[in-house]
């Protein structure tokens, strides 16, 4: 069985072909600057080296019809023909209430998705861009949508419910519904495994730093609490969203500044976070090498994400009670040891003792630990692994056995699993 996956960004395309049978991915890559000029393609057969494709894709539907050719291809593809692929799984941002787990899509799945735009609007059109033309190309095979907010279905309702006229959840369903989940789910289960712990025994504090920044308290295995919100801009410092603030401040620009509220939820969105302080820069590489340089504004950046980053560390350590690990992932928590350690700095009386020389080494090819040997609370770098997720899922619904992400039995729990 072959099972494509695809994550649609606003600009990207990223994509995965494995094969369940042989449990060993096919070839995977990403197509970049979509909606943008100079669009390309990185391309990676398992076993060869990436092969980059410049081809302008003004949308989605492009992008999509790129991959297929590049999979296909005589030279550089895998498969001989799109009907060798069985199924396809596509990541979705936002599913409300309405869609909790997993689920097969179809008409009206998708309508459902559009009426969320609203809810993500970074991401929930380009998921369904991408989901519409993937389903153009591949229509006689069975599409699934991973929903981002599945892991996140088991937070208790103290943690979840807002402190607004109760009517505007009984109504509206505003309430905080977190994101990420994929990645909270697989490195939890991963850490779980290095603790050599049950899941369902153990209390984490994961951490998925990437341009979108998201952290879970999980308490037994389960999604506690989570720093996003109704939609994705709560929370922590972002490459471009503001994360938490005061929310009197959007009556107040529009005012002062003419504008209306979906105007200043648009900047909120995409021109705040790093890129807002910084006024130029959104990737850390960029943001520490100009810190090094001497610019205040780029060090100014950095120190609010880190405070930011501690500050909600500290909080989820003091609701969860106990730790038992604090995990970093995604690109900047896998590969930037700099604001890990900056992270985890004066904070040996919570319980987190860095190791600096693992920590240093640490570069987010592979599960290492960067803690001291008697740090009271783990610390765990996990290279993310949302695409495996995807295909689980996907397997799962195929055959009958997944129902919710907190009761499916994912091969990646297992000691003996070998990550891809």
């Amino acid at each position: 069985m072959l099972i494509l996956t695809i994550n649609c960004g606003s600009s990207s395309l990223k994509y995965l072909l494995y094969d369940w049978d042989k449990k060993t991915s096919m070839a995977s890559g990403i197509v970049e600057r979509v909606t943008i000029s100079d669009s390309f393609i990185k391309h990676t057969r398992i076993g060869t080296e990436e092969v980059k494709i410049e081809r302008e894709c003004p949308t989605h539907k492009e992008a999509m019809g790129l991959v297929m050719g590049v999979l296909t291809d005589k030279e550089v593809g895998v498969i001989e023909d799109l009907s060798e692929i069985d199924a396809v799984g596509h990541r979705v941002v936002h599913g409300g209430e309405r869609f909790t787990s997993s689920v097969r899509i179809d008409k009206m799945v998708l309508e459902t998705f559009k009426e969320l735009y609203d809810l993500a609007p970074l991401h929930n059109p380009p998921n369904v861009m991408g989901i519409e033309a993937a389903m153009e190309l591949l229509p006689d095979v069975p599409h699934i949508a991973v929903m981002d907010t599945a892991f996140h279905q088991t937070m208790p309702k103290e943690s979840y419910i807002y402190a607004i006229p109760y009517q505007w959840y009984e109504d509206y369903m505003v309430r905080k519904y977190g994101f990420h989940g994929t990645s909270h789910l697989y490195v939890s289960y991963r850490a779980a495994v290095l603790l050599k712990k049950k899941i369902e025994d153990t209390n984490l504090i994961t951490c998925h730093i990437g341009n979108g920044v998201s952290l879970t308290a999980i308490k037994n295995g389960k999604s506690y609490d989570h720093s996003m919100g109704f939609t994705p801009l709560e929370g922590l410092v972002m490459g471009t969203r503001s994360g938490d603030i005061d929310p009197a401040v959007v009556e107040y620009i529009c005012n002062k500044e003419n504008k209306n509220v979906s105007e200043v939820i648009n900047s909120l969105n995409r021109k705040s976070g790093l890129l807002g302080i910084s006024e130029k820069w959104t990737d850390r590489r960029d943001i520490e090498r100009e810190m090094e340089g001497g610019d205040k504004r780029a060090e100014l950046a950095f120190n609010k994400e880190v405070h930011r980053l501690k500050k909600y560390i500290g909080a989820y350590i003091a609701i969860l009670g106990f730790v038992d690990a604090v995990v970093f992932t995604a690109g900047a928590g896998e590969k930037g040891p700099e604001l890990r350690e900056a992270v985890c700095s004066n904070m040996e009386r919570l319980g987190l003792k860095l190791d600096r020389e693992r920590n240093s080494k640490s570069r987010g090819k592979k599960e290492s630990i960067i803690s001291t040997d008697d740090s009271p609370i783990k610390l765990f770098v996990i290279p993310t692994n949302e695409e495996i997720v995807f295909v689980e899922d996907v397997v799962g619904i195929l055959k009958g056995e997944y129902e919710s992400p907190e009761t499916f039995k994912y091969s990646f729990a297992s000691p003996d699993y070998k990550a891809m």
